[in-house]
Protein backbone atom coordinates (compact mmCIF):
# COMPACT_ATOMS: atom_id res chain seq x y z
CA UNK A 1 0.00 0.00 0.00
CA UNK A 2 1.40 3.42 -0.96
CA UNK A 3 2.19 6.04 1.67
CA UNK A 4 -0.01 9.12 1.09
CA UNK A 5 2.59 11.44 2.61
CA UNK A 6 4.73 13.46 0.21
CA UNK A 7 8.37 12.40 -0.14
CA UNK A 8 11.31 14.77 -0.54
CA UNK A 9 14.67 13.57 -1.88
CA UNK A 10 17.67 15.32 -0.30
CA UNK A 11 20.81 16.04 -2.34
CA UNK A 12 23.81 17.20 -0.26
CA UNK A 13 26.31 19.63 -1.73
CA UNK A 14 30.03 19.13 -2.20
CA UNK A 15 31.00 20.58 -5.57
CA UNK A 16 30.18 17.30 -7.36
CA UNK A 17 33.41 16.02 -5.74
CA UNK A 18 31.93 14.75 -2.45
CA UNK A 19 28.67 14.82 -0.48
CA UNK A 20 28.56 16.90 2.71
CA UNK A 21 27.22 14.87 5.64
CA UNK A 22 25.63 17.84 7.39
CA UNK A 23 23.51 18.53 4.30
CA UNK A 24 22.20 14.96 4.15
CA UNK A 25 20.58 12.90 6.89
CA UNK A 26 20.10 15.79 9.37
CA UNK A 27 18.07 17.56 6.69
CA UNK A 28 16.01 14.44 5.99
CA UNK A 29 15.31 14.17 9.72
CA UNK A 30 14.11 17.78 9.79
CA UNK A 31 11.75 17.07 6.88
CA UNK A 32 10.42 14.00 8.68
CA UNK A 33 9.76 16.17 11.73
CA UNK A 34 7.37 18.13 9.51
CA UNK A 35 5.44 14.96 8.74
CA UNK A 36 7.04 14.27 5.36
CA UNK A 37 8.83 11.20 4.10
CA UNK A 38 12.43 11.88 3.11
CA UNK A 39 15.54 10.07 1.89
CA UNK A 40 19.08 11.12 1.01
CA UNK A 41 20.31 10.20 -2.46
CA UNK A 42 23.98 9.24 -2.70
CA UNK A 43 24.24 10.49 -6.27
CA UNK A 44 27.56 9.80 -8.02
CA UNK A 45 30.34 12.34 -7.56
CA UNK A 46 33.57 12.85 -9.48
CA UNK A 47 31.42 11.76 -12.39
CA UNK A 48 30.71 13.66 -15.58
CA UNK A 49 27.26 14.73 -16.75
CA UNK A 50 24.78 13.05 -17.21
CA UNK A 51 25.74 10.59 -14.45
CA UNK A 52 24.27 12.57 -11.52
CA UNK A 53 20.99 13.49 -13.21
CA UNK A 54 20.53 9.90 -14.40
CA UNK A 55 20.88 8.75 -10.77
CA UNK A 56 18.10 11.16 -9.83
CA UNK A 57 15.93 9.81 -12.66
CA UNK A 58 16.39 6.28 -11.32
CA UNK A 59 15.51 7.26 -7.75
CA UNK A 60 12.43 9.14 -8.93
CA UNK A 61 11.31 6.11 -10.95
CA UNK A 62 11.75 3.85 -7.90
CA UNK A 63 9.67 6.13 -5.68
CA UNK A 64 6.95 6.60 -8.29
CA UNK A 65 6.79 2.83 -8.75
CA UNK A 66 6.43 2.47 -4.96
CA UNK A 67 3.32 4.65 -5.07
CA UNK A 68 4.67 8.09 -4.14
CA UNK A 69 2.33 10.62 -5.71
CA UNK A 70 3.76 13.92 -4.48
CA UNK A 71 7.53 13.95 -4.85
CA UNK A 72 9.82 16.86 -4.10
CA UNK A 73 13.55 17.46 -4.15
CA UNK A 74 15.83 19.57 -1.94
CA UNK A 75 19.47 20.28 -2.67
CA UNK A 76 22.39 22.33 -1.41
CA UNK A 77 25.03 24.05 -3.55
CA UNK A 78 26.00 21.54 -6.26
CA UNK A 79 23.18 19.36 -4.97
CA UNK A 80 20.97 22.42 -5.46
CA UNK A 81 22.13 22.57 -9.07
CA UNK A 82 21.22 18.91 -9.49
CA UNK A 83 17.85 19.45 -7.79
CA UNK A 84 17.13 22.45 -10.00
CA UNK A 85 18.05 20.43 -13.08
CA UNK A 86 15.67 17.65 -12.02
CA UNK A 87 12.88 20.14 -11.38
CA UNK A 88 13.42 21.87 -14.73
CA UNK A 89 13.15 18.49 -16.45
CA UNK A 90 9.79 17.90 -14.75
CA UNK A 91 10.95 14.92 -12.71
CA UNK A 92 9.47 16.19 -9.42
CA UNK A 93 6.50 18.18 -8.13
CA UNK A 94 8.34 20.70 -5.94
CA UNK A 95 11.91 21.93 -5.42
CA UNK A 96 13.85 23.56 -2.57
CA UNK A 97 17.21 24.97 -3.66
CA UNK A 98 19.64 26.04 -0.95
CA UNK A 99 22.46 28.38 -2.03
CA UNK A 100 22.38 26.56 -5.37
CA UNK A 101 24.85 26.61 -8.21
CA UNK A 102 22.54 27.70 -11.05
CA UNK A 103 24.50 28.69 -14.12
CA UNK A 104 27.46 27.05 -15.82
CA UNK A 105 27.76 29.99 -18.22
CA UNK A 106 28.33 32.93 -15.88
CA UNK A 107 31.05 33.12 -13.20
CA UNK A 108 30.25 30.10 -11.07
CA UNK A 109 31.57 27.64 -8.53
CA UNK A 110 34.54 26.45 -10.56
CA UNK A 111 34.93 23.12 -8.81
CA UNK A 112 31.35 22.12 -9.57
CA UNK A 113 31.73 22.94 -13.25
CA UNK A 114 35.05 21.11 -13.56
CA UNK A 115 33.76 17.97 -11.85
CA UNK A 116 30.52 17.87 -13.82
CA UNK A 117 31.67 19.03 -17.25
CA UNK A 118 35.47 18.85 -17.29
CA UNK A 119 38.01 21.66 -17.45
CA UNK A 120 37.39 22.41 -21.13
CA UNK A 121 33.58 22.25 -21.27
CA UNK A 122 32.06 23.49 -24.51
CA UNK A 123 29.64 26.43 -24.52
CA UNK A 124 26.92 23.99 -25.58
CA UNK A 125 27.55 21.72 -22.58
CA UNK A 126 27.62 24.68 -20.22
CA UNK A 127 24.34 26.02 -21.58
CA UNK A 128 22.70 22.59 -21.46
CA UNK A 129 23.43 22.33 -17.73
CA UNK A 130 22.56 25.91 -16.75
CA UNK A 131 19.32 25.67 -14.82
CA UNK A 132 18.17 29.19 -15.74
CA UNK A 133 18.28 28.10 -19.41
CA UNK A 134 16.16 25.00 -18.71
CA UNK A 135 13.20 26.66 -16.96
CA UNK A 136 9.82 26.24 -18.67
CA UNK A 137 6.28 27.08 -17.52
CA UNK A 138 5.89 23.45 -16.40
CA UNK A 139 8.66 23.68 -13.78
CA UNK A 140 7.14 22.97 -10.35
CA UNK A 141 6.90 25.43 -7.44
CA UNK A 142 10.40 26.33 -6.28
CA UNK A 143 11.80 27.74 -3.03
CA UNK A 144 15.27 29.32 -3.32
CA UNK A 145 17.48 30.75 -0.60
CA UNK A 146 20.97 32.21 -0.57
CA UNK A 147 23.05 34.62 1.49
CA UNK A 148 24.59 37.90 0.41
CA UNK A 149 27.88 36.90 2.09
CA UNK A 150 28.25 33.63 0.17
CA UNK A 151 31.79 33.67 -1.21
CA UNK A 152 31.54 30.38 -3.12
CA UNK A 153 28.45 30.69 -5.32
CA UNK A 154 28.00 34.20 -6.76
CA UNK A 155 24.91 36.06 -5.62
CA UNK A 156 23.96 36.46 -9.27
CA UNK A 157 22.88 32.82 -9.39
CA UNK A 158 19.64 32.91 -7.37
CA UNK A 159 18.59 36.10 -9.14
CA UNK A 160 19.21 34.55 -12.57
CA UNK A 161 16.99 31.65 -11.58
CA UNK A 162 14.29 33.86 -10.06
CA UNK A 163 14.17 35.96 -13.23
CA UNK A 164 13.72 32.83 -15.33
CA UNK A 165 11.02 31.49 -12.99
CA UNK A 166 9.18 34.83 -13.11
CA UNK A 167 9.50 35.07 -16.88
CA UNK A 168 7.85 31.66 -17.26
CA UNK A 169 5.21 32.19 -14.57
CA UNK A 170 6.55 29.49 -12.24
CA UNK A 171 5.35 29.88 -8.61
CA UNK A 172 8.41 30.52 -6.48
CA UNK A 173 9.82 32.09 -3.33
CA UNK A 174 13.24 33.73 -3.18
CA UNK A 175 14.98 34.55 0.10
CA UNK A 176 18.37 36.28 0.12
CA UNK A 177 19.51 36.65 3.71
CA UNK A 178 22.09 39.34 4.47
CA UNK A 179 24.54 37.24 6.49
CA UNK A 180 25.99 33.74 6.50
CA UNK A 181 28.75 31.83 4.75
CA UNK A 182 28.35 29.14 2.11
CA UNK A 183 27.53 25.63 3.31
CA UNK A 184 25.32 26.49 6.28
CA UNK A 185 23.05 23.46 5.98
CA UNK A 186 20.52 23.64 8.81
CA UNK A 187 22.76 26.34 10.39
CA UNK A 188 22.47 24.92 13.92
CA UNK A 189 25.78 23.51 15.16
CA UNK A 190 27.68 24.53 12.02
CA UNK A 191 30.93 26.47 12.25
CA UNK A 192 30.06 30.06 11.45
CA UNK A 193 26.38 29.42 12.07
CA UNK A 194 26.41 31.81 14.99
CA UNK A 195 27.10 34.61 12.51
CA UNK A 196 24.32 33.65 10.08
CA UNK A 197 21.73 36.02 11.51
CA UNK A 198 18.25 35.54 10.08
CA UNK A 199 19.53 32.94 7.60
CA UNK A 200 19.00 30.57 10.54
CA UNK A 201 15.27 31.08 9.88
CA UNK A 202 15.35 29.49 6.44
CA UNK A 203 13.88 26.24 7.75
CA UNK A 204 10.97 28.16 9.27
CA UNK A 205 10.42 30.09 6.04
CA UNK A 206 10.59 26.89 4.00
CA UNK A 207 8.19 25.05 6.33
CA UNK A 208 5.68 27.90 6.02
CA UNK A 209 5.99 27.74 2.23
CA UNK A 210 5.43 23.97 2.26
CA UNK A 211 2.41 24.50 4.51
CA UNK A 212 0.97 27.09 2.15
CA UNK A 213 1.27 24.60 -0.71
CA UNK A 214 -0.47 21.91 1.34
CA UNK A 215 2.55 19.64 1.70
CA UNK A 216 2.64 19.83 5.50
CA UNK A 217 -0.08 20.43 8.09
Amino acid sequence: MSDPRPHIIVLPGGGYAMRADHEGEPVAEWLRSLGLESSVLAYPVQTRHPGPIEAVRMRVAELRAAGVERLGILGFSAGGHLAGHAAALGLVDLAVLCYPVVSMLTPTHGGSRRELLGRWATPWARAATSVERLVTPSMPPTFVWHTAEDASVPLEHPYLLAQALARHGVPHALHVYPRGRHGLGLVTGIEGGEHAGIAAHWTRDCAEWLRELGWVD
